[in-house]
């Protein structure tokens, strides 16, 4: 593991991923395919379910004649309990990865022990910052006949199942002409529910 570095995964269609929401009319697609098992988030040198994060891969697809305008986009993950998730922001993400300690609350029951052997004192090494960098979901648009993808990372320290009965919602995309489209909708049990096989 220690000299791993991080490779972006290759993005396929949004429509290929089991959780996928479609917009035939604007031509546009989004998926969600979440690192929740360990065998996928080996792809990372930081151990992000340690720390309560759930990586999820965020993909995009514009397959209209127009760019499609991401910069006022929203993107939230609603638990079965009605718990609104939204992405950590880089900020959140070093504060918890350099102070573990903070997330060993009470009650929050981590799926693996948080690491001792780690140098975090106050600070995150270079590496873990240039893999936070290259990993979260950064586009601004989506050029036509084009997919965007990266990670959007949520904190679900405080909940024990974030994914079944969840949903993904995304709003504020907006067309060409800066006219926002209809939300997003993605029910989580899309991704429970496919064979692994099917599963990119």
């Amino acid at each position: 593991m220690a000299g791993k570095d991080f490779v972006m995964p290759a993005a396929q269609a949004a429509h290929n991923y089991p959780a996928h929401d479609d917009h035939p009319t604007e031509k546009l697609s989004i998926a969600v395919d979440p690192y929740d098992m360990a065998d996928k988030a080996q792809i990372f040198k930081t151990s992000y379910g340690d720390y309560g994060y759930l990586p999820v891969f965020f993909v995009v697809t514009n397959d209209s004649d127009e760019p499609v305008a991401l910069s006022g986009m929203r993107a939230q993950l609603i638990t079965v309990n009605r718990s609104k998730l939204l992405p950590a922001d880089t900020d959140d993400l070093v504060r918890r990865l350099s102070h573990p300690s903070r997330n060993d609350r009470p009650g929050v029951q981590l799926p693996i022990p948080l690491p001792t052997k780690k140098k975090v004192k106050g600070a995150v090494s270079s590496k873990t910052m240039e893999e936070i960098n290259m990993a979260q979901f950064g586009a601004r648009s989506v050029e036509p006949h084009s997919t965007a993808s990266g990670f959007l990372f949520f904190d679900v320290s405080d909940t024990s199942t974030p994914l079944a009965g969840a949903n993904f919602y995304v709003t504020g995309v907006r067309d060409s002409g800066g006219n926002e489209m209809m939300y997003f909708e993605i029910p989580m049990e899309k991704y429970l529910s496919a064979p692994a096989a099917k599963k990119p």
